[in-house]
């Protein structure tokens, strides 16, 4: 699915959907091998009270234990919005072979705009990165929410 890229990012944006529904930010993450998906997630901290349950983490370990190896070489992760270090560190330690992403997270994230663990040759691992995939769609979703969350704060 080379050119798929909008295709595997609009199942994000849909996992990123499911994540509001239990009022955690929208952020979806979906694991791709050899053109099938092998897990697709969405952040449950609120929902789990687990501050490392991001999307991103949950669909690598989905991914691990569908392949039947924490290395998950070959395989790329579409994530609705840049990955923070957290997340960063996990993808290196996974040996993820790319990572898409959609929206740039300019406070938090890792993979270009505060760091970049996706290329530090001090690291044991690099991997590819595509950003700005539905970067407006990705982003909307975001704004959406938090305009809603402070709206819902302001009316109590």
């Amino acid at each position: 699915m080379g050119s798929g890229h909008t295709e595997w990012m609009q199942i994000a944006l849909d996992e990123a959907r499911s994540a509001q529904q239990h009022g955690d930010v929208p952020v979806g993450a979906v694991v791709v091998k050899d053109g099938r998906m092998v897990a697709a997630r969405h952040n449950e901290r609120e929902l789990t009270n687990d501050p490392t349950a991001h999307a991103e983490v949950l669909a690598l370990r989905d991914a691990a234990e569908v392949l039947g190896s924490w290395r998950l070489e070959g395989c790329s992760l579409y994530v609705t919005l840049e990955p923070c270090v957290m997340c960063g560190g996990a993808l290196v330690n996974s040996r993820i072979h790319k990572v898409i992403y959609g929206a740039a997270d300019e406070k938090a994230g890792a993979c270009l705009s505060l760091y970049n663990v996706a290329d530090d040759p001090r690291l044991n691992h690099q991997f590819e990165l595509v950003p700005g995939i539905l970067a407006d769609e990705c982003s909307q979703i975001l704004l959406d929410f938090f305009q809603s969350v402070r709206a819902d704060r302001s009316a109590t």
